[in-house]
């Protein structure tokens, strides 16, 4: 399990993130979602140790993880934008890995075969796409008990992002390795995770399972014999827009009760519509005033 408590960082007089307190479950995979400039890249270096937190804790099964070598070899971070040398291949790559973590090399060679990749080659010759298909693979490889993961679908095409999650899976199942990753690609996060923790003026706005968060978010059109108002729906609105006698609307709560105050407005019409986290998330970021 992961434990943050008040973590806060700053650059300069720029609070990033201020007083974040979080739990990721042990054998999970969590989404982290937010805004550009959240402070998702910075909390992700922080729980890799590569920061110093200005303030706060970050414990790894109830270990202190910024001095703490020992355990820092369980975390591999998957940064957005990897570092690597002018002259670095995938085989030096692979060596370099090999000295801090168990890499299965035979699992690297299942993906290289898979995404196509040349060992030999400078690695500053490959494309975007596949640059993040060697880190992916030497990730996967590795096993970590903890993997961080930077905007890991970007620039992966289809077929890698599915062999990608398929791997993530995979590594779960066999390792039993809880999983942290940000993606601007809130579907595929929603394909593959079962948390996630929304950030948002640099602390965590809304975080949970996200089945159950799901589960909790309802959306209707319904029509009226009237114009409806905001006041008609007695309930917790996320979103909420007319046009004519129609209604259009997020609500969390118990949907039997939102089903009741419905019916009681007599409606003349009424559609239920499946929520997922991109609207949800979206709903979020409009109710903080981001879009209009």
């Amino acid at each position: 399990m992961i434990t943050v408590e008040d973590l806060r960082k700053s650059y300069g007089k720029k609070e990033v993130l201020g007083g974040i307190s979080m739990e990721v479950p042990a054998e999970s995979i969590l989404g982290l979602v937010g805004i550009n400039g959240a402070g998702k890249s910075t909390l992700l270096r922080l729980l890799a140790g590569v920061l110093r937190a200005d303030a706060g804790s970050i414990r790894f099964d109830g270990e202190e993880i910024f001095e703490n070598a020992r355990k820092k070899r369980e975390i591999f971070l998957l940064p957005d934008e990897p570092y690597y040398t002018a002259n670095t291949t995938a085989e030096k790559l692979l060596e370099l890995y090999s000295a801090f973590y168990p890499l299965d090399l035979a699992r690297y060679e299942e993906y290289e075969d898979k995404f196509k990749l040349a060992r030999k080659s400078p690695v500053r010759t490959f494309s975007k796409g596949m640059k993040r298909q060697l880190f992916v693979a030497i990730a996967l490889a590795c096993r970590p008990r903890y993997l961080l993961l930077d905007e890991a679908f970007d620039g992966l095409d289809p077929l890698a992002r599915l062999e990608f999650k398929r791997g993530l899976i995979r590594l779960q199942e066999e390792a039993g390795s809880t999983v942290v990753i940000s993606s601007h690609s809130l579907r595929e996060l929603e394909d593959i995770c079962s948390e996630f923790a929304l950030l948002d003026g640099g602390t965590v706005a809304a975080a949970g399972d996200i089945r159950g968060t799901l589960d909790s978010v309802h959306k209707f059109q319904v029509a009226l014999g009237r114009e409806p108002r905001r006041e008609d729906f007695p309930f917790e609105l996320l979103s909420f827009e007319t046009e004519g006698r129609v209604a259009r609307f997020v609500a969390r709560g118990d949907r039997e009760e939102i089903v009741r105050a419905i019916e009681a407005l007599s409606p003349l019409f009424v559609e239920e519509v499946a929520v997922d986290l991109e609207e949800l998330f979206l709903c979020e970021v409009k109710a903080r005033g981001y879009l209009q």
